[in-house]
């Protein structure tokens, strides 16, 4: 069992996912790797891609958090040591941000685009001290890619103009190995 001072990395990602498809079993390994590096798990607490990084945490002998919401009665998946309940979507997203010493965004939909907005929003206007950040694999470049045609190049106080917020990561290894790397120096 991993220490409860652990440092935590809040994972984003769809529901959708089902074990055995390519979706859920990326995240089942990214949540191995974040554990075989001593990281707590944090997550949505329900299904999909937040229950595969739980399960893999799991697995591995970590340990994870569930953050969830009255609003969305629905039941935490089987694989959550501690669920956090609050009752409002709002409270969770923030909830799930503020428990984050880090954070992965995964393949997602409408949820986790606000989820990846919302945080790396926060990076940028410095609302928050800097936490590393990662999307796994290129699902979410496009958008990477657009947002920083209007902030790069530009003379600004804030943080994306001045430094990649957002690191890629090609393979959950990858995206843990980098984690663990950044967190030790905070």
């Amino acid at each position: 069992m991993v220490a409860s001072h652990s440092k935590v990395v809040t994972v984003f990602g769809s529901s959708r996912p089902r074990a055995g498809e390519a979706d859920y079993e990326e995240a089942r390994a990214l949540g191995t790797a974040l554990a075989r590096h001593g990281l707590t798990v944090c997550t949505g607490g329900y299904g999909g891609v937040m229950e595969a990084a739980s399960r893999g945490a799991k697995e591995t002998g970590g340990r994870t958090l569930g953050v969830t919401a009255e609003f969305f009665r629905s039941r935490t998946n089987a694989w959550v040591d501690e669920e956090v309940r609050v009752g409002t979507w709002q409270e969770r997203l923030f909830e799930l941000i503020r428990r984050g010493d880090a954070y992965v965004a995964c393949k997602g939909g409408t949820g986790t685009l606000v989820e990846l907005a919302v945080v790396w929003e926060m990076l940028n206007k410095a609302v928050m001290k800097g936490k590393p950040f990662v999307v796994l694999g290129d699902f979410w470049q496009p958008i990477l890619d657009r947002v920083r045609e209007v902030e790069l190049g530009r003379p600004s106080s804030w943080g994306e103009a001045n430094n990649r917020l957002i690191h890629t990561a090609p393979t959950p290894a990858d995206a843990a190995r980098y984690l663990a790397e950044q967190l030790v120096v905070r």
